[in-house]
């Protein structure tokens, strides 16, 4: 498959008003060189048959496409699943890993740093680094860490050094700040290898390139199975790796609604929530203009989720730009609401989803009857690593 889509951006990390690259001195030479090193790599068809050869054969892509009958009841519509769950380390996040962690290789930098919020990333990066001989260190939120044990587990043991980051809540954005400071840093030998469509240019077009696979497969299994196409794509969102992946090949089909579901953490008029379009305004984070929770002097705001991977203060620009212009809506969704749907899938399907995908599920329940006659819900990760979540949540220990 091809990994350049020229539609859809102006091709220098403009999405509209949102976008562009909002960088320190020290980093725009270590921008230049990774956006040239990208577009020659997009063009390159070495490059994408290396990478689809570590999807195919590595990864296990193609996954699967499920239907879901028992689980479909609550949602009033036949509802498949596109298992990114089943990708090898257990979500999407090694599409992205694989193709920047080969890109790093390209450019002869010997060491990757990542950050990561529910672990996912850091695994993917981890997994992808030790498969290709680079160094890597994670960042990773105290809270993060604790709430995510069995990731940090995973990372250490593929060898990766993962570096616990104390300030701030403790969470995603602390963690990528500690990551752009390793970067300035240590520019020459390291390429940070960014998990999410946020951040400056060039890396929303990157991540969301390399996560495409995801809709590209999903758009013709669901034809293949019902011969057309869905009424509505359903994704969580925090930073939004997982749904533009999804919702870009389906962008030009206006007969398909694009529902990003936003956590909404304890409520929104709590203003306990991750929910950057429900309770955000535009300004700039982590290098690039989007939505961003803030309060009342434009400080960014401290965050709450259940799910660490989606407990982020901002989102991708292209989806800022989706948003405004129309093309997608997004809804949010309760930690309750979340966690209500992961059980209802586990006990109706046999799937135990991640806590980041069961906010697409729920967001799918919330709108039942209004989604039409077929939902695509992308399943962004499996749930092993939120067991002790969920165990705490539902007070399963004894029951």
């Amino acid at each position: 498959m091809s990994f350049f889509h020229p539609a859809h951006g102006d091709g220098t990390g403009r999405f509209g008003r949102f976008g562009g690259q909002y960088v320190p001195e020290a980093l725009v030479a270590a921008i230049d060189e990774l956006t040239v090193a990208y577009d020659k790599a997009r063009h390159d068809e070495a490059f994408a048959a290396e990478l689809t050869d570590l999807l195919e054969n590595y990864a296990g892509r193609p996954t699967p496409l499920t239907e879901v009958p028992r689980f479909a009841e609550a949602v009033g519509a036949r509802v498949f699943l596109k298992r990114e769950d089943l990708n090898h380390t257990g979500s999407h996040k090694l599409n992205n890993a694989l193709g920047q962690a080969l890109l790093a290789k390209r450019m002869g930098k010997p060491r990757v740093i990542a950050e990561t919020g529910a672990g996912q990333h850091g695994v993917a990066t981890a997994t992808a680094c030790a498969l290709l001989g680079i160094d890597c260190t994670v960042y990773m939120g105290t809270l993060d860490i604790e709430r995510q044990a069995l990731n940090v587990a995973r990372m250490r043991i593929l060898g990766t050094e993962v570096v616990a980051v104390p300030t701030g809540a403790g969470t995603l954005k602390d963690a990528i700040n500690e990551a752009f400071r390793d970067w300035v840093a240590n520019v020459d030998s390291t390429h940070y290898l960014f998990g999410t469509a946020a951040g400056p240019h060039p890396f929303p077009t990157i991540v969301r390139d390399l996560q495409r696979v995801v809709g590209v497969e999903a758009r013709e299994q669901i034809q293949r199975r019902t011969g057309r196409l869905p009424d509505a794509v359903v994704a969580c969102v925090g930073g939004g790796s997982n749904a533009i992946g999804a919702f870009h090949p389906f962008l030009d089909d206006a007969g398909t609604r694009l529902i990003g579901c936003e956590a909404a953490g304890d409520g929104v008029e709590t203003g306990r929530h991750a929910a950057t379009f429900a309770g955000g305004k535009v300004g700039v984070l982590h290098g690039s203009r989007s939505y961003v929770l803030q309060d009342e002097d434009g400080q960014t705001r401290e965050t709450h989720s259940i799910s660490a991977g989606l407990d982020y203060a901002g989102v991708g620009p292209e989806h800022s730009h989706l948003r405004d212009s129309g093309r997608a809506e997004y809804v949010p969704v309760t930690d309750d609401e979340a966690m209500a749907a992961l059980r209802l899938l586990a006990r109706t399907e046999g799937i135990i989803p991640a806590i980041e995908s069961s906010h697409a599920l729920a967001g799918a329940i919330k709108l039942n009857a209004d989604l039409g006659e077929v939902v695509l819900i992308n399943l962004s990760g499996r749930g092993d690593k939120d067991m002790d979540t969920a165990a705490g949540y539902f007070d399963l220990v004894g029951e």
